[in-house]
Order: C-alpha cells, then sequence, then structure tokens
C-alpha cells in the first residue's frame, strides 16, 4: 500500500537532508531508519522497501553501496528479535511456549537492542571509507510530495493501528493474538485499495511472493514428516545421555549446532525441528512432564497455521 503513495522516496530524500553529506550520519540513521520497521514487519518486504533509498543516499554521497547494504541486512535480521512479530522464528519459538507480546518485550527484548547496539562501535572499522566520507549536498534539496496524502494518511493509520493491537490485542476481554491482527490489518489494507482504485485488488495479491510461501509450506511438511520417524526422539533422548541435565551445555550445543545449519538451511524449518527437540529433551530429563509433551506435539499444527496465517 504504501509503495504506491510515494512515501518512501519522501523519506529518501529526508534521510538525505539528515545525512548533511557525512557518512556517519548516513550509517548510524541506516541502522535506526531499517531497525524500526523491522521489528514489527517482515524483514524481506522491509529490505525491499528500503533498500532504493539506501542505495540512492550511497550514490547521493559518491560511495559504494554494498557496504550499507550488507549492514542493512545485518541491522534487519538484528531488528527481528525486538518484538515477537519481528521474524517467523521468534514468532514460531513465543506461540510454542505461550509467550504473549508484551512478556516477549519484558524478557527477550533486550537481546535484540544488544545485537544492534553493539554494530554501532564496530561502524568506523567496518565501514572505514563511508564512515570518513563528507559530500556537499545541493542546497535546494526538497522531499517529493506525497501523492493521495488521504490514502497515505490512512494507510499509515491502519499501520499504528497493528502495531497498537500487537501491543494490547491479548489484553482485551476477547484475546486477538498476533496472527488475528495482521490477518484485520491486510483486511483493511484491501478495503482501502478497493475503495481508492489505485491499482487493481488483482494486481496486489499477484504481488505476493507465492513461491516463498509454498516453498515455506514445504519445509513444514518435511518438518513434520521428519518428525515422524522418530529420529528427533532419538536425539532427544541422546543429548540426554550425552549431557544430563546440564543447561548450560545443552545452550551452548545449541546455539553453535542451529548456528551451523542456518548457514546451510533455512532457519525457520530449523526452528521448528529444533523446538520439537528441546521439548523431547525437556520430557526425557524431567523437566517437564510427558503430559505437557504431549500437549505440544498437539499444539504443533495449531502454531503451524498460526505462522502460515501470519
Amino acid at each position: 500500500m504504501l509503495a504506491t503513495t510515494g512515501i518512501f522516496e519522501n523519506i529518501g530524500t529526508r534521510f538525505l537532508i539528515f545525512t548533511k553529506g557525512s557518512g556517519r550520519r548516513f550509517l548510524v540513521g541506516l541502522v535506526f531508519l531499517v531497525a524500526a520497521p523491522c521489528a514489527f514487519l517482515p524483514n524481506a518486504t522491509t529490505v525491499i522497501l528500503i533498500a532504493p533509498i539506501i542505495i540512492r543516499v550511497a550514490k547521493a554521497l559518491d560511495v559504494d553501496f554494498i557496504g550499507p547494504m550488507v549492514l542493512t541486512v545485518i541491522v534487519s535480521n538484528s531488528a527481528g528479535l525486538l518484538t515477537l512479530v519481528g521474524d517467523p522464528a521468534t514468532f514460531l519459538i513465543g506461540s510454542s511456549i505461550g509467550m504473549t507480546f508484551i512478556q516477549y518485550l519484558q524478557r527477550v527484548s533486550l537481546g535484540g537492542l544488544c545485537a544492534l547496539f553493539v554494530l554501532l562501535p564496530l561502524l568506523p572499522l567496518v565501514l572505514k571509507d563511508v564512515w570518513n566520507v563528507h559530500r556537499q549536498l545541493p542546497p535546494d534539496l526538497k522531499p517529493e510530495p506525497v501523492r493521495q496524502p488521504l490514502f497515505t494518511a490512512l494507510s499509515l493509520a491502519v499501520l499504528c493501528f497493528m502495531v497498537l493491537m500487537f501491543l494490547f490485542g491479548e489484553q482485551l476481554p476477547a484475546h486477538v493474538v498476533p496472527p488475528a491482527v495482521a490477518i484485520v490489518a491486510a483486511t483493511m489494507s484491501l478495503l482501502l485499495f478497493y475503495r481508492w482504485k489505485i491499482e487493481p485488488v488483482e494486481k496486489v495479491l499477484k504481488d505476493v511472493d507465492w513461491k516463498t510461501l509454498i516453498f515455506l509450506v514445504c519445509l513444514f511438511f518435511l518438518v513434520q514428516a521428519f518428525t515422524k520417524t522418530g529420529i528427533l526422539r532419538y536425539l532427544s533422548v541422546s543429548l540426554h545421555a550425552w549431557f544430563g541435565t546440564n543447561l548450560l551445555i545443552i545452550a551452548m550445543v545449541m546455539i553453535f549446532g542451529i548456528a551451523f545449519a542456518s548457514g546451510f538451511l533455512a532457519n525457520i524449518p530449523i526452528v521448528a525441528a529444533m523446538i520439537l527437540l528441546l521439548k523431547g529433551y525437556f520430557v526425557e530429563s524431567e523437566l517437564v512432564s510427558e503430559y505437557a509433551m504431549a500437549a505440544a506435539f498437539t499444539d504443533w499444527p495449531e502454531a503451524t497455521l498460526r505462522f502460515l496465517w501470519r
């Protein structure tokens, strides 16, 4: 919706003005420009929309845009840890343990902040060529006007409504979970599109990345089939046999094991499989009951459907 209004071109010009021709202001501003939307919106969509802004500003400052674009990717992944809905993997984990949006902010979001702020002192070292740049900008630089101002305002209102419902929807008398909020916001967006007739709804639906969605669905099928073989149960028993109930060692094994596997495979199915493996380990270690384990496996299809709806 917002891409059709020209608001990103407007933001790009304002961002260029903000840099004042300084490479350091460009890099620091990039971190916050990317992190804010990636905390609530899918990383891939956000990067696709923001990438032209980054490239345009980099060209205006006469620097290579490859370094800032790599930084954009790193920031978007780190910002996905800020909220429960920032990344599909965090949503899968949060839903598997019944964590609400507010609980995630209280207990986990600090890790996302650390992942972001650790980047700031590294910028002068890693992107030295961009950091030390200073260029003279044209004095008559002005933001382009936004097309369809009322439509843009309503689109931003839908976005704000979605964020507020993420924060407080589960505290309402009738609990509204994040996937339901996303569906409601998407429906409101389509209704606005239909009302203003900016472009056909059919074109909007064609723009959806169906190939990636089908790819993820098939990966979930593969994880479920992999689970039925009993290999995950065997690995859960093996973890207990090797490390007992030493949770620190188990945590380190998980960190390095998942990090290695995610370098070659999509992280979403890996997370889905690891959730089942760890639940099996907790039962084997008698940290949770067999009944809780059965409930976890029963709730697994529901958690998968929640992710797919989102």
